[in-house]
């Protein structure tokens, strides 16, 4: 255009100032950004909402690291239900490790049951894992006398767990 004779001269107007359609244009840009209105599917923001819950809930079960249930399930969510109340039960009391045997002495104020071969206080732990005198029962029932809680009572109990804990005489005592 210049070799043309036209005289070109460039002019910046910040924001389109005073031009109407412009200014229109910018305020609906900026309106648009500020009142979104975005409708996000409940079912969509319960799943977030979950997922951060238990993510807070995972990190502080992680921590537990002195808590009995810490070493049987390191991951939190629900169990598998057992198909009889009665084992599901028992099954519990074994993994919290609060059984009628080794805590009965709280509610009666008495001393606590002593291991007599060992000397030490008869846990859930002390029996099915530790105490020599079931390791002939262990072998033959777990096929191995080097267990651990998990090996037991963690999320898929062991097939032969209650028929040794009736074996060593202590399915009535859970």
């Amino acid at each position: 255009m210049y070799s043309k004779g036209f005289d070109i001269v460039f002019c910046w107007l910040p924001s389109h100032v005073g031009i109407i359609g412009n200014e229109q244009a910018d305020s609906a840009a900026k309106s648009a950004t500020t009142h979104l209105p975005l409708a996000v599917p409940l079912s969509d923001m319960k799943r977030v909402i979950m997922h951060h819950i238990f993510k807070i809930w995972q990190e502080s079960w992680s921590q537990q690291l002195d808590n009995k249930l810490h070493s049987v399930k390191p991951v939190i969510g629900a169990w598998p239900v057992m198909p009889m109340r009665r084992t599901d039960v028992k099954l519990t009391r074994l993994r919290i490790g609060h059984t009628r045997f080794t805590h009965r002495h709280l509610l009666f104020g008495e001393r606590a049951p002593e291991c007599p071969s060992c000397h030490v206080s008869y846990t859930v732990h002390h029996i099915l894992i530790h105490c020599p005198v079931f390791n002939h029962h262990r072998i033959t029932f777990f096929h191995t006398s080097i267990l651990t809680l998990s090996d037991l009572v963690g999320e898929s109990p062991h097939q032969n767990l209650f028929a040794f804990i009736k074996k060593i005489g202590f399915l009535y005592l859970i």
